[in-house]
């Protein structure tokens, strides 16, 4: 065979392994024989433009150096229209503690009922919905900031359940939660697998000795960051002391219910609407309020006495001295 065909068949393959490569190196080792950290608590970093799906932080294993190491939550131009990001999760299975990685998807899957918080409250999606080609952002859970970003609405959530910060599910001590109907059919869904500036940004963070739980004990200094692999600037937010993790969330009916359309592409019937600029102003003070300070409801008013009944007018009393006859 002629060199230059040889090379011209080659090529190709060699083309093909190469693409595949960064990819196999930047996974994450996918078991470990000891449970993950608990979630650090951190704030959102505000969003970086139109069409960013959060990606929230977790814990990922490397053999190398024998050590979990935090992988910060970020922001992440979703791949294409429609689809939203169904986190990863480690779950006990055969001995050992398995790591369930993410993938891109037209629904939100099961993610083990791991509460990652700003709109992953373990189980479906709270943060948001496609219509029309555009991703409109909850802004009660998400950080919108100063981005000129219209397509935004509020539902309020009330937090009628215990937060924790369990990392993992099974095993022990481990979360309980299993795949509702709607879980399981979103796993047989197209997916997309993470895209390459999430593998690369996971291999920055295993790089970095300060995200080691060696290290940081448990609360990385880099918790979160507005794009991925930036770890220095002012789109980084380190991580907080335990119960401060800004959790907004309802009980919700499991995605594929009777009345749950959360992690889908249509809004639920009654939702709110998406919001003129005016509107969105009115309700900002609303859409920053803690979940857990509610507002109260407004006392009713008295109801209205009744009328008094008209006073009798008095009887005319007869004189005391009649006058005199004549």
């Amino acid at each position: 065979m002629p060199l230059k065909t040889w090379i011209r068949s080659i090529l190709p393959a060699l083309a093909l392994v190469l693409l595949i490569l960064p990819a196999l190196s930047m996974a994450q080792d996918d078991s470990a024989n000891t449970p993950p950290p608990d979630l650090p608590t951190y704030d959102q970093p505000p969003i970086p433009g139109d069409g960013y799906v959060w990606t929230p932080g977790y814990w990922a294993w490397g053999d190398d150096i024998q050590d979990y190491y935090w992988v910060p939550g970020t922001w992440v131009l979703a791949p294409q229209p429609e689809y939203l990001w169904t986190p990863g999760y480690w779950g006990w299975s055969g001995g050992v503690y398995n790591w369930n990685a993410g993938y891109w998807g037209p629904h939100v899957g099961f993610y083990g009922g791991v509460n990652y918080g700003y709109g992953y409250a373990g189980s479906g999606f709270q943060g948001g919905y496609w219509q029309g080609g555009h991703l409109y952002y909850n802004q009660a859970v998400t950080n919108v900031g100063t981005v000129h970003i219209t397509n935004v609405y509020t539902k309020t959530v009330i937090v009628n359940a215990t937060v924790n910060h369990l990392s993992y599910n099974g095993g022990s001590g481990g979360l309980r939660a299993q795949p509702t109907p709607g879980d399981l059919a979103a796993a047989h869904e197209h997916h997309l697998a993470a895209v390459p500036l999430q593998h690369q940004h996971e291999m920055a963070a295993r790089s970095n000795p300060v995200l080691r739980a060696s290290a940081n004990r448990g609360h990385p200094s880099i918790a979160a960051t507005s794009r991925p692999g930036e770890f220095s600037g002012p789109g980084v937010v380190r991580a907080q002391h335990a119960g401060t993790m800004s959790v907004v969330h309802e009980n919700p009916q499991p995605a594929g219910e009777p009345g749950s359309r959360e992690g889908s592409r249509e809004p639920a019937p009654g939702a709110p609407r998406p919001q003129s600029d005016a509107a969105r102003q009115q309700a900002a003070p609303e859409a920053h309020r803690p979940a857990d300070q509610a507002q109260a409801p407004r006392p009713a008013a008295p109801p209205p006495r009744p009328a008094a009944p008209p006073k009798p007018k008095p009887e005319p009393h007869p004189p005391e001295h009649p006058p005199e006859q004549r």
